[in-house]
């Protein structure tokens, strides 16, 4: 088990599970900016890497060492997401130059080439998720917005057959748009049949948007911090975190078109109150302006903002464990089934 860590700078650290243990096994040193995405191919065990650089590299490894092949983006600003498509064979990168770059390789030249996404995009791309066809785009946006996008390449993919979205499917066809929320986007994510599709933004909103002939939104505004991350681990339940440190819970009911809180996911357990003596009082007067025992100290498992969710076991359809991963720089992994037992009342359809 190896996991790879985007570090605030231009490399990147992979990191072996070893018993209990972790340990940094490659370093991976191309880039000449910040990176900003990282994604990993399980499949045919690739990395794309984009950052601040405009560039992405496409890592394979060949023996014990990463091998880097450049992609030229053909952008003028950072690159801030990348996100490998179902099958593989092409990925898409986010940028701050208000387009989105769809890459595949072309075998006739040996190389990653890629296509722009411009209209009706209006800000920086800060999201993105590939619908399970492989075609299906969407992305999240500086500018309130978030759109379904759409994708075909000729040289890479069939005509796909109709979905909830629509049937007709030209080259950067909008197919579905939001406006309803008051924030830009963190993060957006498809369902495992691609019919539902979530976000999150900045007003602490989490929105389910589901496809037909007219398509569904509901939202709702929780009462956490701005949320950063969102997942589906079932059709209807979502996982979401973000500055409040811990995961939480929303259900999106179908028969209703409607969100509701599920609850919080990391129950922290109660301290043994301590008693205060006068010295320390005076001490907590004279440093903290505050004669208030209680100390600034997260009793989460993360001690800062959490800023992805990965499902590791069962996929979106019925997720079996999924990890977050801090800003503290601390992973956290999550068994569905100790949650629901671990909390009253709590029941993950």
């Amino acid at each position: 088990k190896a996991e790879p860590t985007k570090l605030y700078y231009h490399e990147v650290h992979i990191y072996k599970k070893d018993g209990n243990n972790w340990s940094k096994i490659h370093v991976l040193k191309e880039h000449n900016g910040q990176v900003t995405g990282i994604d990993w191919a399980p499949e045919s065990n690739r990395i794309v890497t984009c950052g601040t650089d405009r560039n992405a590299y496409v890592w394979t490894l060949k023996g014990d060492a990463w091998k880097p092949t450049l992609v030229i983006l053909r952008i003028n600003r950072a690159a801030r997401c990348v996100k490998w498509s179902p099958k593989e064979n092409k990925f898409a990168v986010g940028s701050g130059s208000r387009l989105i770059s769809v890459c595949y390789f072309e075998q006739d030249n040996d190389w990653w080439v890629c296509k722009h996404i411009k209209k009706p995009i209006r800000s920086t791309i800060l999201c993105l998720d590939w619908h399970p066809n492989n075609i299906l785009l969407a992305a999240g946006s500086c500018d309130f917005k978030y759109c379904p996008l759409i994708f075909i390449s000729k040289e890479v993919e069939e005509k796909p057959a109709p979905t909830a979205w629509g049937s007709k499917m030209p080259f950067g066809e909008v197919m579905f748009e939001s406006t309803g929320t008051s924030g830009w986007a963190h993060s957006v994510c498809f369902s495992d049949s691609g019919n539902r599709v979530a976000w999150a933004s900045h007003d602490s909103t989490v929105a389910v948007a589901e496809g037909g002939k007219t398509a569904v939104c509901a939202s709702l505004t929780s009462e956490t911090l701005p949320l950063l991350c969102v997942t589906f681990i079932t059709e209807n339940s979502l996982v979401a975190a973000g500055h409040d440190c811990y995961p939480v819970l929303f259900v999106y009911d179908s028969n209703k078109a409607a969100m509701s809180f599920g609850g919080k996911l990391d129950v922290p357990k109660q301290s043994a109150q301590k008693g205060m003596t006068a010295r320390e009082r005076f001490q907590n007067l004279d440093k903290k302006a505050t004669a208030d025992s209680k100390e600034a100290v997260l009793e989460s498992v993360h001690k800062n903002s959490i800023s992805q969710i990965s499902i590791l076991n069962g996929g979106k359809a019925q997720c079996a464990k999924f990890c977050t991963t801090g800003m503290d720089g601390g992973m956290a992994i999550w068994d569905v089934k100790t949650l629901e037992s671990a909390m009253k009342d709590l029941k993950i359809v």
